[in-house]
């Protein structure tokens, strides 16, 4: 046993200093030097030397991540966030091509997101979120075929959802929150086999989820959908029965009308279903009523008959966010991590007096989050 542990040691030791031997690829050092040169002073300190993987003595740079490849050291992840990064997208960015991971959220980044973004073949995590980027989103990220996670929510990206985002057959989560997107939610979506959250709350878009959901054989592992705050109009079909594995299914602001179909109640995993706000008629099916799974039913603002009843505690957080209703017209504060967004987001639009809503309701809210004890996700 002593023996092996040896073994195992030295061979760490071999494969350590082998790494540290290798020379970075030039394209990365350029790459990495030409961000470097363009970053503000927190990232630009904590960037000593020239190799971005390290050399000699010197450690790699703080939030890179080097990977070896034959003689050579790769950049394969970069992640610098929540450092007031201000400026265009750095396109240099997109000279890394061994990129798995590419995390700039939580800056003040500014411009379009370059179309040399699909050149980076390996990305699996692209987050772009709390940025100022703008324009419409690039086609060329349905080039990134491997992508799993893909966060662009709390920017000012414009235009149509491109239906390229439908050529990402490995990706799971979609968030394109708090845009100003337009048109209608691309159908070919629903082809994404291992999609579990799509969230494209807070924009402009419209259509009909009969138009999104189609004969109901899409999304076969959709979790949560969330398409509140838009001009989504029509009805609720019955093919939404078909979404098996459907949690949550937030509707709210948007609208639609007509009845609650009853198909609803089939869907055996719903826990939150959020209808308030719409102009929904009818009675709401007894099965909600009883259904072992489902927690909270929103149905608020709605035109039903009377006896209908919301189900689930509505929590004080999520009612003083109504507050912010008569300026906002939204209300984004249906889950935790919703509200700390939305708290974060409004915060940096005040200090720039572009707020939507007053600093008095503002001030409510991150009162509200203090007192449930949350105020490390408030600086």
């Amino acid at each position: 046993m002593a023996g092996s542990a040896t073994l195992a040691s030295v061979s760490l030791f071999v494969f350590l200093l082998g790494f540290a031997q290798c020379k970075t690829v030039k394209r990365d050092v350029k790459a990495l030097n030409e961000i470097k040169a363009s970053l503000g002073w927190r990232v630009v300190y904590a960037w000593v030397g020239d190799d971005p993987c390290g050399d000699g003595d010197l450690p790699p740079w703080s939030g890179v991540t080097c990977s070896q490849q034959g003689d050579y050291r790769v950049v394969t992840e970069l992640e610098v966030y929540a450092v007031s990064i201000v400026g265009p997208f750095p396109i240099a960015v997109t000279n890394l091509l061994d990129l798995t991971r590419l995390d700039l959220h939580n800056n003040k980044l500014t411009g379009p997101i370059p179309p040399q973004i699909g050149q980076l073949k390996h990305l699996k995590i692209l987050n772009l979120r709390w940025n100022k980027l703008q324009d419409a989103i690039p086609p060329e990220i349905g080039e990134l075929k491997k992508l799993t996670h893909l966060y662009l929510s709390f920017n000012n990206f414009k235009g149509d959802i491109p239906v390229e985002l439908a050529n990402l057959q490995e990706l799971r989560y979609l968030y394109l929150h708090e845009n100003r997107l337009t048109g209608k939610i691309p159908p070919e979506l629903g082809n994404l086999k291992y999609l579990r959250h799509l969230d494209v709350g807070n924009n402009h878009l419209t259509g009909t989820l009969r138009d999104l959901i189609r004969n109901g054989d899409g999304f076969p592992s959709l979790r949560n959908l969330y398409l509140n705050n838009n001009q989504m109009s029509g009805g609720l079909p019955d093919q939404l029965a078909n979404l098996t594995n459907l949690e949550i299914l937030y509707l709210s602001y948007n609208k639609m009308i007509g009845p609650v179909t009853p198909k609803l109640v089939e869907i055996s995993r719903l826990t939150n279903l959020y209808l308030d706000h719409n102009a929904f008629t009818g009675r709401i099916p007894d099965g909600f009523y009883k259904h072992p799974f489902l927690k909270e039913l929103y149905i608020e603002g709605n035109q039903f008959k009377p006896g209908a009843k919301p189900k689930g505690n509505h929590k004080a957080l999520f009612i003083f966010c109504s507050l912010t209703l008569s300026t906002t017209q939204k209300n984004p504060c249906h889950s935790h991590d919703q509200l700390w967004e939305f708290l974060q987001h409004h915060k940096e639009r005040e200090r720039e007096r572009e707020a939507s809503a007053t600093p008095s309701r503002i001030l409510l809210l991150v009162q509200i989050a203090e007192r449930e004890g949350c105020h490390h996700c408030l600086d």
